[in-house]
């Protein structure tokens, strides 16, 4: 698959500082910042400062480096949050089917509470 990044999305324009948020946590190759519109106590969204569409486009392209980081920030988020101990969610849509409304990397990490069921049973 070829990836097409869109330079005008909201993660981009919030990279180039055109939009504020409200940061949890920066390193050289990783933004992460609070949800505006959250849907647990603790939602923090995590995206590399790369180009890069979805989790597998990074995967396949990001350098070692951008993938550590990525990494080792949201474990460090989970770790300042507080969720390890009570559980937390980790979600990454990709693509039309996975639901995905902006066309840059992120993962959603949700805590706080008791988050229920992902998805409800195929029937």
């Amino acid at each position: 698959m070829a990836y097409v990044y869109d330079d005008q999305n909201i993660f981009a324009k919030i990279l180039r500082g055109e939009i504020p948020n409200d940061t949890v946590m920066e390193t050289e190759h990783t933004l992460a910042f609070r949800d505006i519109q959250p849907q647990a106590p603790v939602h923090v969204l995590v995206i590399p400062k790369g180009p890069y569409v979805c989790y597998d486009h990074f995967a396949l392209e990001a350098s070692d480096a951008e993938i550590a980081d990525y990494t080792r920030t949201i474990g460090e988020i989970c770790k300042a949050e507080g969720v390890q101990d009570g559980g937390y969610r980790i979600i990454s849509n990709a693509g039309e089917a996975g639901v995905q409304e902006v066309p840059h990397l992120h993962i959603h990490i949700l805590g706080g509470r008791n988050l229920g069921r992902m998805l409800a049973p195929a029937r």
